[in-house]
């Protein structure tokens, strides 16, 4: 049976806010709690992060349009548009000659607004290349993993 910490870092892992800066943290010490090898379950939240990938890319392409009938999700959506619109003109307007690089890093780097989510919206509004996007954006996260596995060892180890 999954201990329902387990459960709860995968869940981390594949939400939009959190991703793997709430999922790795706690899979960690779930992982020294009970004398399980730390890369299994870094690993588990990496593979858990790229499903996230696949997620959004369903949703933005099927269930978003349904929504959108919603007034409520309509409204709700608009707001969140409009501020990631903004950082997809800046995104767009700075990396633009770099590419798929760049959209790479912008996964890669642990800070909220950033990630596997908001890479796929970024992708999905500029209709960035599918495949390549969803590679881009796996080598992002799996960068992320090991700088949010870095951080937590590094903090772990001060406090301990």
């Amino acid at each position: 049976m999954v201990d329902l910490r387990l459960l709860y870092a995968l869940i981390l892992s594949i939400l939009p806010i959190s991703e793997l800066r709430g999922g790795i943290p706690l899979a960690i010490i779930y992982a020294n709690e009970n004398n399980i090898p730390s890369f299994f379950v870094i690993s588990l939240m990496i593979l858990a992060n790229i499903l996230a990938i696949f997620i959004a890319f369903y949703f933005l392409d099927n269930i978003h349009k349904l929504l959108l009938k919603s007034k409520v999700y309509k409204k709700v959506f608009d707001s969140y548009f409009e501020k990631i619109q903004k950082k997809v003109d800046k995104f767009e307007k700075e990396f633009s000659t770099m590419g798929f690089l760049a959209l790479t890093i912008f996964v890669a780097i642990p800070l909220p607004g950033t990630g596997a989510w908001s890479g796929c919206i970024i992708s999905w509004i500029l209709g960035l290349d599918r495949k390549k996007s969803i590679l881009s954006m796996g080598l992002g996260v799996l960068i992320a993993g090991v700088l949010v596995s870095l951080g937590t060892f590094g903090i772990l180890k001060f406090f301990s």
